[in-house]
């Protein structure tokens, strides 16, 4: 597995150094993934990536959070997006949260910039943190799984006991719950809040869904 300052070099590094794309009218095309631990949420986010080409990039929630916390990231971020769309990201914040925002602990500030300049970058896979109620005109899926077939996968994938599967898998759905309620006042399960839910098992793999969320986001955003 790469260690976290590799993919964040992957996924915001290189954007610096390109050639910076003509300003497009109205949002650019973002994926955000919300996703249950165990229901292959993340392998099928890097699958779609992979599957749409070099210029899309997975942010998970690992890295996001990183880029929150060290400003010389979230720089580097700044520097990989057209300077005329910056301002759309603070216009974003504040269509979003208002003078909420304001009042936000400083993390979460620096948490919900690094997405809304996330937006502004484009072709992004957000995976978590209550992305899709940031970008209005996303792709938002929701990945869910049966409780048995999770505790499976994590078993397997992780090497942990069934205990601790289930341990793990209660503590992220409650955290994960908590969060969007405490920033977004939404219950991410929700189905209504997302453009299409797959449940994941043994009659949906991962391939399959990956199918389904590329063949989606060609249509929605015409590439």
């Amino acid at each position: 597995m790469k260690k976290l300052y590799q993919m964040i070099q992957d996924n915001v590094l290189p954007s610096i150094f390109r050639e910076k794309e003509p300003l497009l009218r109205g949002p650019l095309p973002v994926i955000t993934i919300s996703r249950e631990m165990g229901s292959g949420g993340k392998a099928i986010a890097n699958l779609v990536a992979k599957r749409l080409g070099k210029d899309w990039k997975v942010y998970d929630q690992e890295i996001i959070s990183e880029i929150a916390k060290e400003a010389h990231l979230e720089r580097k971020l700044v520097k990989s997006i057209d300077e005329k769309r910056l301002p759309l990201a603070d216009e974003l914040i504040s269509e979003i949260f208002g003078r909420r925002f304001m009042n936000m602990s400083g993390y979460y500030k620096h948490l919900v910039k690094v997405l809304s300049l996330i937006g502004q970058r484009g072709h992004a896979i957000v995976l978590g943190r209550g992305a899709n109620f940031i970008f209005p005109q996303a792709l938002k899926i929701r990945v869910i799984c049966e409780m048995s077939q999770r505790v499976t996968w994590e078993m397997t994938y992780e090497d942990i006991s069934r205990a601790e599967a289930v341990r793990r898998i209660k503590d992220s759905d409650e955290e994960r719950k908590d969060f969007v309620q405490t920033l977004f006042n939404h219950d991410q399960r929700k189905a209504h809040h997302y453009d299409m839910v797959i449940r994941t098992g043994p009659n949906l793999m991962i391939e399959d869904a990956t199918d389904l969320i590329v063949e989606l986001t060609k249509r929605r955003f015409r590439i």
